[in-house]
């Protein structure tokens, strides 16, 4: 096809959909710019066509498929991801009706600005993460994650597109030092696919380059399944989400929730390590949960670390230890505690006491009797 679309310039499309002209080509044909006179906006267009030489039933195949992935993708519905509003039918195609993104590819900004630094690749990543989890969510894989499908908005925005497209559309969609190696090995995809693909990329926006890109297709295959990937250069504190995403083997890759946790810190400005937690958080408060206490104690989680003490969790840590924990020995030369001991020492004091008191009533007893004595005697007299 040429700079105008076929039928003629501005062709009207299922009745609704103006095509005004071509905003760039892709391996499954052109994408129009084009005006939605329902609703009075304007949208993109891409135009699907089987690449020549393909037997017609396969293309036909392939439309199927095509049409039925980009359903799929518009169920969709992350602000990261660029939204499907339709799939027209037309000539024994379908056209996807797409939002506007206005913008450049992060494919166009590597080629414009060269490697990004590694904060700026971590920011888009995490954006590009978190369209993929939503997707895996509603039970979408994209399955081509690279530099061309990500695009960066004018207004600062991050959107992933053509969620499913290269699959549906074979060899003709796929670029393979993006594919992970279990789809290089005719297996089922999952999620690890896609973050694997995003390692890759990862990878691309730092050093400038994918680590299994080679000089033919079989060659890039053979990287991917058995090459390890370099260091990327400029990766700097991205480097441990790279290696974390580019294992070989789907289930020792790094979790999705696990890699957006490292690629905010790095975002931020902050230093991540291969596993375990952040060696540096910058958004992680000095003094918090786990941080220092008092002076002289250790505050743990929940806990308030007082003068000489250490709070344990759930505890406020007092003078001379924590309420309720064990009881501590005293230091030599301390004074002996209060308590149950110093009653102890009281005992033999306590016993004299009663004696004295016995004999105190014996004689009030005696006394008593013999005043009575005296009255009767004297009565009787």
């Amino acid at each position: 096809m040429g700079g105008v679309p076929s039928g003629g310039p501005e062709r009207l499309l299922a009745g609704r959909y103006r095509l005004t002209g071509p905003l760039g080509q892709g391996a499954l044909g052109l994408v129009w710019r084009a005006r939605d006179e329902v609703l009075g906006r304007d949208v993109a267009v891409k135009e699907v066509r089987a690449p020549e030489g393909v037997d017609p039933a396969e293309a036909r195949r392939m439309y199927v498929r095509l049409e039925r992935e980009a359903r799929a993708a518009g169920r969709i519905t992350h602000r990261g991801v660029v939204r499907v509003y339709d799939v027209a039918l037309e000539g024994g195609r379908p056209w996807i009706v797409m939002e506007l993104v206005k913008g450049l590819s992060l494919a166009e900004v590597l080629e414009a600005e060269g490697p990004l630094p590694a904060h700026r690749a971590a920011h888009i990543g995490e954006q590009v993460l978190a369209a993929l989890r939503s997707a895996h969510e509603a039970g979408v894989l994209h399955r081509d994650v690279k530099p061309g499908n990500v695009l960066i908005a004018n207004d600062g925005r991050v959107l992933l597109s053509d969620f499913g497209l290269s699959m549906a559309a074979g060899a003709a969609g796929a670029q393979p030092e993006f594919l992970a190696p279990e789809r290089v090995l005719g297996r089922a995809p999952g999620p690890e696919s896609d973050l694997w693909s995003l390692g890759t990329m990862l990878h691309a926006a730092v050093s400038g380059a994918s680590p299994f890109a080679r000089s033919t297709p079989d060659a890039t295959l053979r990287a991917v399944l058995d090459e390890e990937p370099p260091v990327a250069r400029g990766a700097g504190e991205l480097a441990p989400v790279i290696a974390g995403l580019l294992h070989k083997d789907p289930a020792a890759r790094l979790s999705a929730p696990e890699a957006a946790r490292m690629l905010r810190i790095v975002g931020a400005g902050g230093s991540v390590r291969a596993t375990g937690g952040p060696a540096s958080d910058p958004d992680r408060p000095r003094g918090g949960p786990g941080g220092s206490g008092g002076s002289g104690g250790s505050g743990g989680a929940g806990s308030s670390g007082a003068s000489g003490a250490s709070g344990g969790s759930g505890t406020v840590g007092g003078r001379g230890g924590p309420v309720g924990g064990p009881v501590r020995a005293p230091g030599p030369g301390a004074p002996a505690p209060a308590g149950p001991a110093a009653a102890a020492d009281d005992g033999p004091a306590a016993g004299t006491s009663g004696v004295g008191a016995g004999l105190v009533l014996a004689v009030g007893v005696l006394a008593l009797l013999a005043a009575f004595t005296t009255l009767i005697w004297a009565l009787l007299r």
